[in-house]
């Protein structure tokens, strides 16, 4: 598999042009035009797909790795641990002896890091649905059935979703183990039928340890051909009182999930968490209680994705749930966050639960010479690392790279020569077996605009700058997405004026659609030197979405 496709062709600096702000673009000493806008190199790492392919036999163990960098070297560079190409400073002369190798420039290996590890037992993994049982979802609403118009709570809409979801769990997987919580000032782990229901409250809800051995001490569920009755009762039996006690539950639902990597917790509600652990609804003006709620739920994602638990969150159309703070649980987790009408939640539940994960643990981690360095990620130096931890079918994820201005002993790539970039995945099979996948590749210097312009993707070009203007958005940094995604659409406006494709075209133009929330959500209020600015839930939602966005969703 071609994971970094032909169309990268890094650009060398131009050194005419003074050095500026970080958010500068890149700009070639190009043929066709002294600069193209935007950052054409981009990375597609197609995590999904690579994870689902792997080869039958991995090598057991791994070759030596650069003390420095962390790049795999092997028998097949001319480079040693000394004197490692990727963190040397010196000029693109001496590549690894891999570009001259029969393997064309390319090397794909797969290697199962810890080879007297015992794989895990092949357990089915969780599925535990948390659901807002507060006051407000007593609320009702209209709907038609048949001829007539009847007023459904917010909750019934919630306990028909679930009923459907277990109906048909039942008839095609019935070997899925599912459990319930649900919250409103008190927190309630339903029990089974040989096994009794627990209910916390009060001071039983404030510390996170607490919570964790009392979810230790609670049995997981058995599978759902067993429970399935005695489980439609107890959904069926929920009633709505009380305020909303969605921290506790959270922790309580994730640390019960963490037994098996790969489970999955669903968060269902229509309000800000209120009580003391997690509390979203304390006004802006009291710093302490929001910064300890979002350490709470920052924390809470890594301990799921650490454990390989993917979190989702569903609001509830029309309610304030804070989900620019609660989405950042569901985003570190490769979770989704929604916001559904009450007569959707059904099909919203269903894509979660069909959504599976592939692989776990995951890190990626992107190499480049010294002369090259990541852009857009929290290192600026010659080595990205991403920590995306759950991966599914579908994973996309994108990395920007430019020429280093900054480093002066080493030279700017030349036009004509190749560079070497190197790319580390390393995750955990759903069996427990750790494996890395090591990919390395050499890719053509160009300082040739119109070579560019005719080999981008735009597809690609596309989805890396909905990923990283969300990515700044969903921080409420809206003026640097604005300027992230105005970079890049010159680019492609570029490219599509050069190539004169009416398909790039309908495609361009669909996607601008999608990036509209940027610009409707960036207000005059903000200006470049503050630090952030409040979003509401639908744009939190819709950012989200935008972050976690797929090759396949801009092509199709």
């Amino acid at each position: 598999m071609n994971l970094v496709p032909e169309y990268i062709m890094p650009l060398p600096s131009s050194h005419s042009l003074p050095s500026t702000s970080p958010n500068t673009p890149l700009s070639p000493s190009a043929k066709e035009s002294a600069d193209l806008p935007g950052n054409p190199n981009v990375v597609l790492v197609s995590l999904g797909k690579l994870l689902s392919e792997e080869k039958v036999d991995p090598i057991q163990g791994v070759h030596s790795l650069c003390s420095q960098c962390g790049s795999v070297v092997d028998t097949c560079y001319d480079n040693t641990v000394d004197e490692c190409y990727f963190c040397k400073s010196s000029s693109f002369s001496n590549t690894p002896s891999l570009l001259q190798s029969p393997l064309n420039g390319y090397q794909d290996e797969l290697f199962l890091l810890n080879p007297n590890e015992k794989p895990l037992c092949d357990t089915d993994p969780l599925l535990l649905f948390c659901i807002d049982v507060s006051g407000s979802m007593k609320i009702t609403s209209e709907v038609s059935e048949g001829e007539h118009t009847v007023n459904k709570s917010r909750l019934q809409f919630v306990q028909e979703a679930v009923s459907l979801c277990i109906e048909r769990l039942n008839d095609q997987q019935p070997g899925t183990r599912v459990g319930l919580i649900s919250f409103n000032h008190e927190v309630t782990m339903h029990g089974y039928e040989n096994f009794k229901s627990r209910c916390l409250s009060g001071a039983q809800l404030i510390e996170s340890l607490y919570l964790k051995e009392i979810a230790a001490s609670f049995p997981s569920p058995p599978p759902l051909s067993q429970t399935k009755e005695y489980l439609e009762r107890q959904v069926v039996g929920l009633s709505a009182s009380g305020a909303t006690a969605l921290g506790p539950a959270a922790l309580l639902a994730i640390a019960i999930a963490s037994r098996q990597p790969g489970s999955k917790v669903i968060i269902c509600t229509d309000g800000k968490a209120n009580t003391e652990l997690g509390n979203l609804e304390v006004e802006d003006t009291d710093a302490l209680t929001p910064v300890s709620s979002t350490i709470f739920y920052q924390e809470l994602g890594e301990f799921a994705a650490d454990n390989g638990v993917t979190v989702s969150v569903l609001s509830i159309e029309g309610t304030d749930c804070r989900l620019d703070e609660l989405g950042k649980l569901a985003d570190r987790t490769r979770g989704k966050v929604v916001i559904a009408s009450p007569s959707r939640l059904h099909p919203e539940f269903e894509q979660i639960i069909q959504n599976r994960t592939i692989a776990t643990h995951c890190t990626v981690i992107i190499l480049l010479p010294k002369s090259m360095c990541m852009k857009g990620e929290k290192e600026a130096g010659h080595k990205g690392t991403r920590q995306v931890g759950n991966v599914d079918p579908d994973t996309d994820i994108t990395f920007q790279f430019r020429a280093n201005e900054k480093v002066s002993e080493v030279p700017p790539p030349s036009p004509n020569s190749r560079v070497s970039i190197q790319l580390q995945i390393k995750y955990r099979q759903r069996n427990g077996r750790t494996m890395l996948r090591l990919i390395t590749a050499d890719r053509e210097v160009t300082d040739d605009g119109s070579a560019v312009l005719s080999s981008l993707c735009l597809a690609i070009i596309q989805l890396n700058s909905s990923q990283a203007s969300a990515a700044l958005a969903v921080r409420g940094r809206l003026l640097y997405a604005r300027r992230e995604g105005d970079m890049q659409k010159q680019l492609i406006e570029r490219a599509i004026k050069h190539n004169h494709s009416a398909e790039a075209e309908q495609t361009y133009n669909e996607w601008v659609k999608t990036m509209e929330p940027i610009y409707t959500n960036c207000t005059q209020k903000n200006t470049v030197s503050s630090d952030s600015q409040s979003i509401t839930d639908a744009a939190a939602a819709l950012f989200y979405t935008m972050k976690q966005r797929n090759k396949k969703s801009i092509s199709e």
